[in-house]
């Protein structure tokens, strides 16, 4: 088992990672995280843990995991908006077939505000970007 553990292991956290790097070869056979750093995939610092001096090859890695991240991250928040439009559809259907009047009562207005601001904003962007491509 040991052989095909990773020499680095990330802990996820809300703004980034805890970086450890996996270590087995001790008297006691057991598997070892050892912190070396933490990374913050909003602003791409990595910060050594305590006195740690991270090698090049530890650099390499923190950064290659903050590439995937980050990219596997913007997919997700992507994925996430796609699932929203499919759940407006499906309140669209469920406000249509089978709300009753005091769920659309408890609902309705929660539900113009955020779709009034979304659109708000949506209509604001999409007119940016057309402006910037009439512009020479």
């Amino acid at each position: 088992m040991a052989g095909d553990l990773p020499e680095y292991y990330f802990r996820i956290r809300e703004n980034g990672a805890a970086v450890f790097r996996v270590e087995t070869e001790n008297r006691q056979r057991r598997i070892e995280l050892i912190e070396i750093a933490t990374v913050n995939v909003r602003n791409g610092n990595i910060k050594p843990h305590g006195d740690t001096a991270l090698s090049d090859q530890d650099l390499q890695v923190i950064g290659d995991w903050l590439t995937a991240r980050v990219t596997q991250l913007a997919a997700r928040e992507v994925e996430d908006i796609l699932r929203t439009v499919d759940h407006l559809n499906l309140t669209t259907q469920w406000a249509q077939s089978r709300a009753s009047a005091a769920e659309l009562d408890a609902v309705t207005d929660a539900l113009l505000l955020a779709m009034h601001d979304l659109r708000m904003v949506l209509v604001r962007k999409k007119s940016e970007r057309l402006g910037k491509t009439d512009q020479p």
